[in-house]
């Protein structure tokens, strides 16, 4: 791939404030994944001075780059480029009007993402409606909820809990658990995950 194609390059003095926020996330995404330098420009294909460049906010994103450096980091493209209305979502924050919804398989269950992009903790907000719920199941990590609205009922390796708002609860998430709201009301929860889940794709 031939770099010098695929961006523009400008003294510091003028880097353009959009090029630095997306090299600022770019560097985010890479060191959430405990990537260096070089392992991420062996990974996209392109030098470790390009890769040096774009993270400084020397060089604009042409297309050839965006596509590779988003794979390579395990993001879609549009991860990658911060428009000038959503600066404030910038690298660390979520404002409540911008958050990303997840796919659920259960019923009754709604999760927004809380956590920006680089963040290598989940968070999510977790919504139960009356009669939603889960079956037991595990995976790798570990989890730490708050219930602020509501009541749930979380069971983990057998043992059930009755939580009301303000409770919340952490255990290794190899251990089977499962949750469920049994009353009239809808319940919110907090809910903070250790593995790095995929965030959904525009579109989906």
């Amino acid at each position: 791939m031939n770099d010098a194609a695929d961006m523009t390059e400008r003294p510091s003095q003028d880097a353009d404030e959009a090029d630095i926020r997306v090299g600022r996330r770019v560097r985010a995404l890479r060191l959430a994944r405990n990537l260096s330098l070089a392992d991420l420009a062996a990974r996209a294909g392109i030098s470790i001075g390009a890769l040096s460049q774009i993270e400084r906010g020397l060089t604009s994103l042409r297309v050839r780059v965006i596509w590779p450096l988003a794979a390579a980091l395990d993001v879609p493209p549009s991860a990658l480029i911060v428009a000038d209305d959503a600066v404030e979502n910038d690298l660390y924050c979520v404002r409540a009007g911008k958050r990303r919804p997840l796919p659920v398989q259960s019923e009754g269950i709604a999760k927004d993402l809380l956590s920006p992009p680089g963040a290598g903790l989940t968070g999510m907000m977790v919504i139960v409606e009356p009669g939603g719920g889960t079956d037991a199941y595990s995976h790798s990590g570990h989890e730490f909820g708050l219930v602020t609205e509501g009541e749930i009922e979380l069971t983990v390796d057998s043992t059930r809990y009755v939580l009301h708002a303000g409770d919340s609860f952490a255990f290794k998430s190899t251990l089977l658990h499962a949750f469920r709201n049994t009353r009239s009301e809808r319940c919110s929860i907090v809910w903070v995950n250790s593995q790095r889940m995929k965030e959904p794709r525009d579109g989906e």
